[in-house]
């Protein structure tokens, strides 16, 4: 669909109800506003659900997004970090506030069913050819953000301060922040007062914010296990040393670091995503690869993961008369944990709550999953990273009475409940946004 036709919606949009607007209250939440701009945000929704890119791939994605930003009046650069974009609206003196979204997907292929499901192919980092769907709910990320720049856009009388909207690249991969960062995000633009990102959650009603201060999600290291064997005819396994076999026994194996060697207090994940090797079912190959993805919530536990990860794969490999020792390749160091500054939490719980309905804003427990937004919060900005629920509320019901879970991010089924999460999103932003440009 036309980026103009977007952008001519709502633009239009905003100047109609920026002068309805102007004088209104600075508490009052823009219900009314977010009602008007829906048909249009919609038709972007499924535009960027059906059309998702790969990390560092973004360049569609982001020159809709800022294309769009340019009309409502908003300073745009891109090419930040590679394939990122920064937008800045000035509107006079006051605190600089990030509102940060993400825009790229993941390689999965879509099994929906939605009339506008994704079909697009595309080459990872190695070169392989690979289904691209958005399964962790960017698309919905980018519209609410998008349309939380309309709305303040809208309505500038109601705040004072530099906007600063950042569409990030590359965080399925955890290396977006870290390139915007690199390239001059605080330095080539303001280093903002705050940030603030919004993540849809599959544990909670549409439209519910769960926050939590302190700890909120994990640390996360990428591990690669390459294990050799010699290779051979399937027919002749005994003249072979079968690295499938080797694989196959060190998945196992690595379960039990978790339940016997680590503490249940202090939580671990090994999660070994992918196995590559082989080329046919006739032929032995002569090494194969494990993707892992390790998750931990501290320093010590961490350390001591992966030298038993080390261990166990060393082990399992004399086992198994290996002829060559295995690799395996972890970084120095992982990805950060996120930390949401607990001042500046509840500061915003109790503006949602306010706003929002006391109902509406739930504390949730911490999560296993990791965001590279914990690098704003590293970089010296205080900074909340806070959910919103994505199911239907019946639907969720039934699931923890059946013990059944529901689709989630990273599933193939993944499909937000669009129209009560989108305006719950949007409404959760620009409360958010307005009580930090207009409070000290």
């Amino acid at each position: 669909m036309n980026v103009r036709w977007y952008a001519l919606g709502l633009t239009a949009l905003s100047l109609s109800a920026a002068h309805a607007q102007g004088n209104a209250p600075r508490t009052a939440m823009p219900a009314a506003q977010i009602d008007a701009l829906y048909p249009a945000l919609q038709a972007l929704y499924v535009d960027l659900h059906r059309n998702p890119e790969l990390a560092f791939q973004e360049t569609r994605t982001a020159t809709l997004l800022a294309e769009q930003l340019r009309r409502l009046g908003f300073e745009v650069t891109t090419g930040v970090g590679r394939t990122g974009l920064v937008a800045l609206l000035k509107n006079g003196n006051g605190p600089t506030v990030m509102m940060r979204t993400e825009i790229d997907a993941l390689p999965v292929a879509e099994k929906t069913g939605l009339p506008f499901a994704s079909t697009v192919t595309a080459q990872n980092a190695t070169g392989q050819t690979v289904p691209v769907m958005h399964a962790c709910g960017h698309d919905l990320h980018m519209t609410a953000w998008l349309g939380t720049a309309t709305v303040m856009a809208q309505n500038r009388t109601r705040w004072h301060g530099t906007l600063m909207m950042v569409g990030q690249p590359a965080e399925e991969s955890l290396s977006g922040a870290r390139a915007m960062l690199a390239d001059g995000l605080f330095t080539r633009f303001p280093k903002p007062d705050y940030a603030l990102s919004l993540h849809d959650d599959d544990t909670m009603p549409a439209g519910t914010i769960g926050y939590h201060a302190g700890l909120f999600r994990a640390m996360s290291d990428a591990v690669t296990i390459t294990v050799y064997g010699r290779g051979g005819h399937a027919a002749m396994p005994h003249n072979t040393v079968d690295p499938v076999v080797l694989a196959s026994r060190i998945v196992l194996g690595l379960q039990t670091i978790v339940s016997r060697e680590n503490n249940p207090v202090d939580p671990v994940v090994i999660t070994v995503g992918a196995i590559q090797g082989g080329t046919q079912g006739n032929v032995i190959p002569d090494e194969v690869r494990l993707l892992l993805s390790v998750r931990t919530y501290s320093d010590a536990v961490r350390t001591r993961t992966l030298a038993a990860i080390r261990r166990v794969v060393r082990g399992e490999a004399i086992a198994a008369n290996a002829p060559t020792e295995p690799r395996v390749d972890a970084p120095d160091k992982g990805n950060a944990m996120v930390y949401n500054d607990p001042a500046l939490t509840t500061r915003l719980v109790t503006t949602l709550r306010r706003e929002l309905g006391s109902d509406k804003v739930v504390e949730m427990p911490q999560k296993m999953t990791s965001e590279d937004f914990a690098e704003y919060g590293l970089a010296g900005v205080p900074s909340a990273l806070l959910h919103i629920g994505a199911v239907d509320a019946a639907d969720l019901a039934q699931s923890r009475e059946t013990g059944i879970p529901l689709p989630a991010p990273h599933s193939s089924e993944w499909a937000p409940l669009l129209e009560p999460t989108l305006k719950g999103a949007i409404r959760a932003e620009v409360a958010a946004l307005t009580e930090l440009f207009n409070k000290r």
